[in-house]
């Protein structure tokens, strides 16, 4: 898998009476997108402050490109906030210059760099304008212009598809895993699922401080995954062999036919439903699959369970 980037050893941090990060340990690796979920206040702030240096951790280690963040490491880095901060009255590439140059970057070569990242995000003509002249979303893409802009080897970026339309969140998306594929790491902290199931190779799932999911995306979603099918077609699905119970969970991918889960027993294959229903001539097949859950479904569950376990504890 490469290099460790982030090494995260029990770590904790409490503030007063609230511990918001508790006994926490996980690892980002080279050349992946690791994405970090949990429900607001879960302690995903408070973890990349403490990788960034900003807090320091009560208990625990955490080492960053193979050591204690110093001002060498930190210029090894892209970090692209929540809160996100431009000098608004400077023209753009005068902006991008000074950011990579507190970077340690050679004045031409910091502007040369941002023209050419200017122009993949489709902003060259806006080069001279001020930050303030720009659109929300134009802003935002200069934003993670400026993130990547000193060539880092691991970038930290916080919902980094919020205010973009579908066609800026694609050449995002495309950016993003061209860093990945050359060998840097991500960590993305989002509420989006849909970007996570699409781009991330492994995430962590936090409740309460707390590690609730840790793995490959495909891995958990696996370890969630039901002992069903989803079907769309036509006929009387509850009177196939080894089908206990039929729900419609959906409209269907054409709008036409509701989709339905098959509720299997528990010596039922997907290989022996489908041999039933290749030999049931009153049933025609437009869609199977497994019923494996979103990360939005395993998000609402794990998230639930969690409030209703604090809950129990409170009371």
């Amino acid at each position: 898998m490469g290099a460790v980037p982030i090494d995260v050893s029990q770590v904790s941090k409490t503030f007063g009476n609230f511990r918001a990060v508790d006994d926490l340990s996980f690892q980002v690796y080279a050349g992946e997108i690791f994405a970090m979920l949990g429900p607001n206040g879960a302690g995903k702030s408070t973890t990349i402050r403490m990788i960034l240096d900003i807090l320091k951790p009560d208990t625990g280690r955490i080492s960053v490109l193979g050591g204690t963040v110093d001002m060498e490491r930190k210029q090894r880095i892209g970090y692209l906030p929540e809160e996100r901060g431009l000098y608004t009255d400077i023209a753009v590439l005068d902006v991008m210059t000074y950011l990579g140059r507190l970077k340690g970057m050679k004045g031409q070569a910091a502007r040369d760099r941002a023209m050419q990242l200017l122009e993949q995000l489709e902003l060259a003509e806006h080069a001279k304008k001020k930050v303030s002249e720009l659109s929300k979303g134009m802003q935002q893409k200069v934003q993670f212009a400026v993130t990547v802009l000193h060539n880092p080897d691991l970038i930290i970026i916080d919902e980094p598809f919020s205010g973009l339309d579908p066609v800026n969140r694609l050449v995002i998306k495309g950016l993003l895993i061209e860093f990945r594929d050359r060998g840097g790491a991500i960590v993305m902290s989002t509420h989006q699922m849909n970007q996570v199931e699409e781009m991330a190779d492994r995430m962590l799932m936090i409740s309460h401080g707390q590690q609730k999911l840790y793995g490959p995306v495909e891995e958990i979603r696996e370890r969630y995954a039901k002992h069903a099918l989803i079907v769309e077609g036509q006929g009387d699905w509850s009177r196939l062999p080894g089908v206990e119970r039929v729900e419609q969970v959906g409209n269907g991918r054409g709008g036409r036919n509701g989709a339905m889960m098959l509720h299997l027993a528990s010596q039922a294959t997907n290989d022996s439903i489908l041999a039933a229903i290749a030999e049931d001539k009153g049933i025609t097949i437009e869609r199977f699959e497994r019923a494996v859950p979103s990360l939005d479904e395993i998000f609402i569950q794990v998230a639930g369970e969690s409030a209703h376990i604090s809950q129990k504890v409170e009371a």
